[in-house]
């Protein structure tokens, strides 16, 4: 089976009201999760998570140091199955302004419990919580 990997960022900003994590909705399909695409030949994962969440959102973000999580998962494009590997990365928001690609229809700026509400999958809400206990300490 083929592997395809991609990259992503668990974006955070802290406000006002607290910690909060941004969701972007996918035009396709609906889900909400994180900004994530694939890692491009000769392009580092890191690299690659902060030219995705530039090109889908719009803004520039600080990787904290030290977090780096990979979720793995199968699934099937037209008839061929693959194997998915996506490596994701925590990032401090620079910039606040989203600018969607066509890639989303919406996004969010949620508390850490709104997010884990509006998160689609079970793996993205493993990786919230990850990220939330990683940022606690």
């Amino acid at each position: 089976m083929e592997t395809e990997r991609s990259a992503g960022v668990i974006v955070f900003r802290d406000g006002p009201a607290g910690r909060e994590y941004l969701l972007l909705r996918s035009a396709s399909g609906g889900h909400w999760g994180f900004p994530k695409g694939r890692v491009e030949p000769n392009e580092d994962e890191a690299t690659a998570a902060l030219r995705e969440l530039h090109e889908e959102a719009g803004i520039d973000v600080e990787l904290v140091p030290g977090f780096r999580e990979v979720i793995r998962y199968e699934f099937t494009r037209g008839s061929k199955p693959l194997h998915k590997e996506v490596i994701y990365f925590l990032g401090r928001a620079r910039s606040f302004d989203v600018k969607l690609s066509g890639e989303h229809k919406d996004f969010l700026w949620a508390s850490y419990k709104r997010t884990r509400q509006r998160l689609s999958y079970e793996n993205a809400q493993e990786l919230l919580d990850k990220a939330e206990r990683f940022l606690s300490v």
